[in-house]
């Protein structure tokens, strides 16, 4: 089958966001393993390009501009389109099940398009624009939160003949100031807090997690560094600023600069976001804190990691915003995520 591959070049449609990215790499691994001759090229947002350029199993970017972000091989939806045309790909995989998605996979011209069935797309009509379909459920009962997101990713490669047993992230190590800082600045033994994300439905309360960086350092030696994105540094240094010294806040980071801090931490501990699904991808130990989201579709991948979760309780699945007056992300207590610290840095698995 490696001798002579069905297929010679496989369009990847995954526009974002991060930590979906991340939980898509496995399908390009997974193509590379099989068929090594393929050529493996990925339609992806500007904005969240920067993670598949450390992902050496493709061979090409191509990039939809955005607002927030400009570069790469492409910088309109037309001329997207045309390029996907020229480049005559036999199979394209949407991993997205967005209409929009959908679309740039048929505008390819691939022959085939793959997708999934239409009791899993996110949008229904996506459904048409496909050749052939993969049922995650196999036509059988199927409950898409109790099955993590990088199986059922995997499962698009089922019509190409392609079955995986043990999904591969392929991330390249790399150099990296923030590292080199943080490195410095702790003695190479810190923790990772990452009190942000997109949905305020995820986030933690800063004030806990300043009492968790009290904790590590107490019990552990270990300077927690607090992580920021752009727009967000305001909640980091609230966690700083009521450690009691405990916690440093991070350099400025880039994808890569995450990627190497990642490598280097102990510990990290975030709700579900894009950085800790990076953390899981290149073997940090976790403890994730989860409310909206379960942890069996969205949390980290090692069975050594742990999750604090109110999933059972939670009313707002999925919502960026709570319709009640207290989130339950914030039932979940200083107390509950310490001994969950404790279970994962003695290796004692659980959830």
């Amino acid at each position: 089958m490696a001798d002579s591959p069905p297929v010679k070049r496989v369009l990847i449609v995954k526009l974002g966001a991060l930590g979906d990215i991340v939980h898509a790499i496995p399908v390009a691994a997974a193509l590379r393993r099989a068929f090594p001759a393929v050529r493996i090229d990925w339609l992806v947002s500007a904005k969240h390009r920067e993670i598949l350029d450390l992902v050496p199993v493709i061979d090409r970017r191509l990039v939809i501009n955005d607002s927030t972000a400009a570069g790469g091989d492409v910088t309109s939806v037309g001329a997207a389109i045309r390029e996907l045309r020229r480049s005559k790909y036999d199979v394209a995989l949407d991993l997205q099940g967005l209409l929009k998605s959908a679309f740039f996979a048929r505008s390819s011209g691939a022959a085939r398009v793959v997708g999934f069935s239409s009791r899993y797309v996110r949008e229904r009509l996506a459904r048409p624009f496909y050749t052939e379909v993969h049922d995650p459920g196999g036509g059988g009962m199927y409950h898409p939160d109790e099955t993590h997101v990088v199986w059922t990713n995997l499962g698009l490669l089922e019509p190409l003949g392609i079955r995986v047993t043990m999904p591969e992230f392929p991330i390249e190590p790399v150099e990296s100031d923030a590292a080199r800082e943080v490195t410095e600045r702790t003695g190479g033994r810190y923790a990772l807090l990452n009190p942000g994300a997109a949905w305020p439905t995820k986030r933690w309360p800063a004030a806990r997690l300043a009492t968790v960086a009290a904790a590590l350092r107490a019990r552990h030696a270990l300077t927690s560094v607090v992580l920021w994105g752009p727009g967000e540094e305001a909640l980091p240094r609230d966690v700083v600023a009521a450690s009691a010294g405990a916690a440093m806040l991070s350099p400025r980071t880039s994808i890569a600069d995450l990627v190497a801090l990642s490598r280097g931490a102990a510990l990290f501990v975030s709700g579900d976001t894009g950085p800790a699904h990076i953390a899981a991808a290149v073997g940090t130990p976790i403890v994730g804190i989860y409310g909206p989201t379960r942890p069996s579709r969205n949390g980290p991948w090692s069975p050594d990691d742990v999750t604090v979760s109110r999933d059972a309780i939670c009313q707002c699945h999925h919502l960026r915003r709570c319709k009640l007056e207290t989130m339950c992300l914030a039932d979940i207590q200083t107390d509950e995520v310490l001994k969950a610290i404790e279970r994962r840095l003695a290796g004692v698995p659980g959830v």
